[in-house]
C-alpha cells in the first residue's frame, strides 16, 4: 500500500477528482516566490447578457457580466464569496480584485477557461490582503448558451452553473 502512495504521489495522479499541482499547465503557475495559502471549492452561476456586437449592429452575443459563488474549504465551511470585477471576498471581510494574467482552455468545450490571475487591489486587512495569485482550475460547466441571443433578446440575462477549484497564493515569507 505504501508503495502504491509513493508511486502515485510521484507520478503527479489524480484525486478526489482534482488533478495532481503537476498536471497544471505551465502558464498557470504562479512565480516560484508565491505559497499556497488557501485552497477552495467555488460553485454558483456566470451570469451574461445578450448584447449588441460592439463594430457592427446587427450581430449579437452573450457576453459576461458577472460570476456569483460561494467558496468552501475542504472541510465545508464558507470561506469566500466571488463576484464581478473578478472579486473574492473572505468572511473577515478583506477581499482581492484579479486580473487575467494567463488562460488555457478547459479540458471539455462546456466549461470555462482555467486562469491565472494577479492581484490589482485589495481591502481589508484580512486574508485575502496578502493574496497576490489566485488560480481557477478544474471547472465544470459555465460556459453561455450557443444560440438565443439575437435582437429581440437584448438585455435578457442567463445564469449558467458552474464550478471551479480556486487556489490562493501569497508572498513566501
Amino acid at each position: 500500500m505504501c508503495a502504491v502512495a509513493l508511486a502515485c504521489a510521484l507520478s503527479g495522479c489524480v484525486a478526489n477528482g482534482k488533478l495532481a499541482a503537476t498536471d497544471v499547465p505551465a502558464s498557470l503557475v504562479p512565480p516560484v516566490s508565491q505559497m499556497l495559502i488557501v485552497a477552495a471549492h467555488g460553485a454558483g452561476v456566470q451570469i451574461y447578457e445578450c448584447q449588441t456586437s460592439k463594430g457592427n449592429p446587427t450581430a449579437f452575443a452573450w457576453e459576461l457580466t458577472a460570476p456569483e459563488a460561494l467558496l468552501r474549504r475542504d472541510s465545508g465551511q464558507e470561506f469566500a464569496r466571488h463576484y464581478g470585477g473578478p472579486t473574492w471576498q473572505a468572511n473577515d471581510g478583506s477581499k482581492v480584485v484579479g486580473e487575467v494574467i494567463a488562460l488555457v482552455a478547459a479540458t471539455d468545450n462546456t466549461s470555462i477557461p482555467w486562469l491565472l490571475l494577479r492581484a490589482k487591489s485589495h481591502e481589508g486587512s484580512g486574508i485575502m490582503a496578502k493574496v497576490q495569485f489566485i488560480q481557477r482550475l478544474h471547472t465544470v460547466g459555465g460556459k453561455p448558451p450557443v444560440s438565443g441571443c439575437d435582437a429581440g433578446y437584448v438585455g435578457t440575462k442567463v445564469r449558467v452553473d458552474y464550478s471551479a477549484d480556486y487556489n490562493f497564493y501569497t508572498e513566501r515569507p
